[in-house]
């Protein structure tokens, strides 16, 4: 075991380290490069690429390099074309090369814990592929952690290359259970780093909602609440409608104790009547996880084809590849284009058929856009007969509930609306939502949903807050309001910073190219108990850069800036080296 082994991302003082190392290893040791009489060997993607570095006290040990897909080019580029590369259709996949550790080292665990670290850091940017150049001589070491070749030679001096590829997935499943006892065992001696945690979470599954670890998950310390500003999960900052809360507060001891109608019969006519909607075509579930899990586990199979926005809400990505294990795509959202989605190219996309399940997020999360509901009706209306579409607009409210496609989803049996009632009502904690689909589609999933599927308190509150829509319109108001007070408050701290405002209850911010990370800023907020979201791990296409903010009143959105403020004050001189370690396992859940 390799003890007080430190796992970091390079500085500028290990530069010529490691140039100086893979001279005397590739160079002279090898035989891969001609000796260069300054002895130092440097690489044509250096100032794009990210070395990991692990070191002992002052004593470096091994690097490894990474190239991100924002970087546009690989060194896999001077060998083989890109028809030739197992790269996805996306172009999303992280390249690991040069794995180097110094010779009195290489019997130790070091080099396994940089191949390992490299993947955690791929996975906290959003990575799904990983694509390698490994040594044929050492190409059991790869086939160990999951990496498969791809029938790809490369020749490089006197060494010989295997191509290698894996999946980020199946990389972390091969490390946590085929090795999962000794990184348990590796964990405690080594001096972890990076800006992420060591390991990933059981379900693999990114959420929001690290904000509850600070205020006690045992309930015990639920006075901590007060100062702690849970600005990394969508909650709505403003109170239920008063009716709500009579609703919970008259009787509840009553509520607590009474079991709810076992249809929610009195919740869906209430649904019905304010959405205008006939009864047939609703479905009710605690939450819309409930709805997805349900209705996708139905629907879909491990040969199932599903469309994921990208980036998107993690959920999909989860349930689709994960627990079902769908072939999925991506289709690809540019900050160029301003993350909104292109009808033509969606159409495009879905016009051939292949595709099961198409799912928008409208307005998007984390994007923050909303599709014109004319322009996505249009693309439906063209696409095959085959396709269903998953429609989630859990957000609606904040835009105009007037766009929504609930009317077209009650007649048309390729599309289904899912509606949380969590965010736009402020009854998160409530656990109700609804889907809105053709009648015959509505009765089957009726058929699969368990007896009492929504509690008696959240009836309750689902039903008042429904009959009390001018409260709630006058605080989606305000929401736009304090949004926007928020994006300019942000907006004046630093020029390098991009602040994109959006539609919704939350913005994004979006830090400068060289400049710390995104995990390095959440991290440092929560010194101040302000909890934000990091969305790197949500898609490659945030480079690691971008951060959202949920909306909350007036003085927390004011410990926000005050925390932000802090936080590039103190990481902007250190650019983007490492955080102190006790920081990173306060924030272990992202």
């Amino acid at each position: 075991m390799v003890r007080d082994l430190q796992l970091r991302v390079a500085t500028a003082e290990d530069l010529e380290w490691i140039h100086e190392l893979r001279h005397r290893v590739y160079a002279r040791e090898l035989g891969q490069h001609a000796p260069d009489p300054a002895g130092r060997l440097r690489d044509g993607l250096d100032g794009d690429n990210v070395y990991l570095v692990a070191a002992r006290g002052t004593a470096r040990i091994g690097f490894v390099s990474l190239t991100p897909p924002w970087v546009g080019r690989y060194a896999l580029d001077k060998y083989l074309t890109r028809d030739e590369l197992p790269l996805p259709a996306d172009g999303d996949a992280f390249e690991v090369r040069i794995l180097t550790v110094e010779p009195r080292w290489r019997s130790t665990a070091a080099a396994p814990l940089l191949m390992y670290a490299a993947l955690r850091w791929i996975a906290a940017r959003g990575g799904r592929r990983v694509v390698a150049m490994g040594r044929t001589e050492l190409l059991g070491m790869y086939r160990a952690v999951g990496l498969r070749p791809v029938g790809r030679t490369v020749h490089s001096g006197a060494l010989t290359f295997e191509v290698l590829t894996g999946d980020v997935s199946e990389l972390t499943r091969v490390a946590t259970d085929r090795h999962g006892v000794a990184l348990e065992r590796l964990r405690s001696a080594v001096d972890w780093r990076l800006d992420v945690p060591f390991a990933p979470r059981p379900d693999g599954c990114e959420h929001g909602g690290a904000s509850f670890t600070a205020i006690g998950t045992d309930f015990r310390s639920l006075e901590r609440r007060r100062q702690v500003v849970a600005a990394d999960v969508l909650d709505a900052w403003f109170a239920p409608a008063p009716g709500v809360r009579a609703a919970l507060t008259e009787d509840p001891g009553w509520v607590a104790r009474t079991s709810p109608p076992t249809d929610a019969d009195g919740l869906l006519a209430e649904i019905a009547t304010a959405r205008a909607l006939p009864a047939e075509t609703l479905a009710v579930g605690a939450g819309s996880s409930d709805l997805i899990f349900r209705a996708f586990g139905r629907w879909l199979t491990p040969e199932s084809r599903v469309l994921l926005m990208d980036p998107g809400y993690g959920e999909y990505a989860h349930v689709t590849e994960r627990v079902i294990g769908c072939r999925v795509d991506r289709f690809a959202l540019r900050r160029e284009d301003g993350w909104r989605i292109d009808p033509a190219r969606l159409s495009a996309a879905v016009a051939s058929g292949r595709y099961d399940l198409v799912v928008v997020v409208n307005p998007n999360n984390p994007t923050g856009r909303h599709a014109p509901a004319a322009e996505l009706r249009s693309v439906i209306t063209a696409a095959p007969d085959r396709t269903r579409w998953w429609i989630d607009e859990a957000y609606l409210g904040y835009v105009d509930l007037t766009e929504s496609l609930a009317g077209l989803a009650a007649t048309d049996p390729r599309v289904v609306v899912c509606t949380s009632l969590s965010k736009m009502y402020a009854l998160s904690g409530m656990r109700a939502a609804y889907l809105v689909a053709e009648p015959a589609t509505a009765a089957r999933l009726r058929r699969w949903t368990p007896p009492w599927p929504v509690g008696l308190p959240a009836q309750l509150a689902a039903v008042a807050a429904l009959r009390d829509p001018a409260y709630y319109s006058d605080r989606w108001l305000r929401t736009h309001a304090l949004r926007r007070r928020l994006a300019a408050d942000l907006a004046g701290l630093d020029e390098t910073v991009v602040v994109d405002e959006a539609v919704a209850n939350f913005l994004t911010l979006t830090l400068p190219a060289g400049g710390p990370s995104a995990a390095q800023v959440v991290a440092e907020c929560r010194r101040h108990d302000v909890y934000l979201r990091d969305l790197s791990p949500l898609s490659p296409r945030y480079e690691g850069r971008t951060v959202r903010i949920a909306v909350r009143d007036t003085a927390e959105n004011a410990r926000i800036v005050a925390a932000c403020r802090a936080a590039l004050d103190l990481l902007r001189p250190a650019g983007a080296g490492p955080i102190p370690a006790d920081v990173l396992a306060a924030g272990s859940v992202q």
